[in-house]
């Protein structure tokens, strides 16, 4: 067997269910969009990249963790209180404002002071928070084992809206029903035969009753064979409550840091920086406020993002919890045009939907190349990303 042909036996794909995949794509994507609004805030005002980012997300996801813990959900607690939606509001405030805390501190600690100093230094002065919030956060952080937040914490973990997009075939409530009587009557024959030959067990009976089990068995398959194509014969979206939650939410977010930079005065002050950092400081805008601001709003909602990933998804979290959500945002950042926002959003839920694409199509261990894989072709054929600049800037 060839290459072309190993690749389409590879690709049997279930269309009926890739409606539901872009449907998860989209919610996934919304995380990743949050985080990638962080990337591209900074980078808009300060042209930094701003590595440490994931590691923020990181801390955040600890934050929840903590605050679900003080709230009784400890992995040692035996006697659980209500959950309820209050619970989980504490912790996504809890975790914004820690997260907004920690951004601004590395950059009046570390950005700061290398802002006068050539790109490179900013750029490798990034790279070594990064790794020190990792490394160091794997002396004081509860690591091993990977630590998940208690689902018994979310109140919505066992619901799930159901939209049904085509109703089930109903011809196949009466084939069932025909299944169902070949059966029974099958099943009676199998007892008859064990009281004929006075035995106790299936197992027991002579050639012609082993038959007749056999093809008891056949009848029990086509029943269920028969109720899962009546299953499959309809097509409906099953969304999680705790995901759609976590939807509207990033959503929510989305808005408002939009209504922050279109129609606020530290949003006004955020795009006259990012347009000239020189100009803006000349005109009286305190350069240093609004830069330390950005990093406020874009942390806080990496926050967001990690207290909603730690606990609607149930990702275990250790210090390198924030790694690949963090390249990934990344990606979606240069995607959609790193430091524009709309691009941001964009290029986060576009990011979500190629990875659950790729695990639809068979090929689930990938899911994490695709990244690398959207980032070269972007750099290839787009280097300014779907909505950013094609202006070519030397770094």
């Amino acid at each position: 067997m060839d290459l072309g042909t190993a690749f389409a036996a590879g690709l049997q794909l279930d269309f009926a269910n890739l409606p539901q995949q872009l449907v998860n794509g989209i919610l996934l994507g919304s995380i990743y969009a949050l985080i990638a609004l962080g990337y591209t805030m900074v980078y808009g005002v300060l042209r930094l990249i701003n590595f440490a980012h994931g590691e923020v997300f990181m801390l955040g996801a600890y934050m929840a963790l903590f605050v679900s813990w003080w709230l009784g959900y400890s992995p040692t607690a035996t006697t659980l209180g209500q959950s309820s939606w209050v619970n989980l509001l504490m912790m996504l405030v809890a975790s914004m404002v820690v997260c907004a805390i920690i951004g601004m501190l590395i950059e009046l600690f570390a950005y700061r002071p290398m802002r006068s100093q050539p790109r490179i230094a900013s750029l490798i002065t990034a790279i070594g928070v990064s790794l020190m919030l990792q490394y160091a956060g794997a002396l004081f952080l509860p690591n091993s084992p990977p630590q998940p937040i208690r689902e018994e914490i979310n109140p919505y973990r066992n619901e799930v809206l159901q939209i049904p997009l085509k109703p089930r075939d109903t011809t196949f409530i009466e084939k069932i029903k025909v299944e169902e009587a070949e059966f029974n009557a099958a099943e009676a024959a199998v007892k008859a035969r064990m009281e004929t030959e006075g035995v106790k067990s299936e197992f027991d009976l002579s050639p012609e009753g082993r038959l007749l089990r056999e093809t008891r068995n056949d009848e029990r398959n086509d029943v269920t064979n028969m109720k899962s194509e009546y299953e499959r014969s309809g097509v409906s979206l099953l969304i999680p409550y705790g995901q759609l939650i976590m939807f509207v939410t990033a959503l929510a977010l989305m808005l408002i840091l939009r209504h922050i930079v279109m129609n606020t005065k530290p949003g006004r002050a955020m795009r006259a920086v990012s347009l000239d950092f020189d100009s803006a400081s000349l005109m009286g805008v305190n350069v240093n406020r609004i830069v330390t601001l950005t990093f406020a709003i874009g942390s806080a909602l990496a926050g967001a993002g990690a207290m909603m990933s730690a606990t609607f998804l149930g990702l275990s979290l250790t210090t390198f919890f924030g790694v690949q959500p963090g390249v990934k945002a990344f990606v979606a950042a240069v995607l959609g045009g790193i430091g524009n926002i709309p691009g941001a959003v964009l290029g986060g839920l576009l990011m979500g939907v190629a990875e659950t694409l790729v695990v639809w199509s068979g090929y689930g261990d990938y899911k994490d190349a695709i990244a690398f894989v959207i980032l070269i072709a972007v750099l290839l054929f787009r280097p300014g990303g779907l909505l950013g600049s094609s202006k070519v800037e030397k770094v």
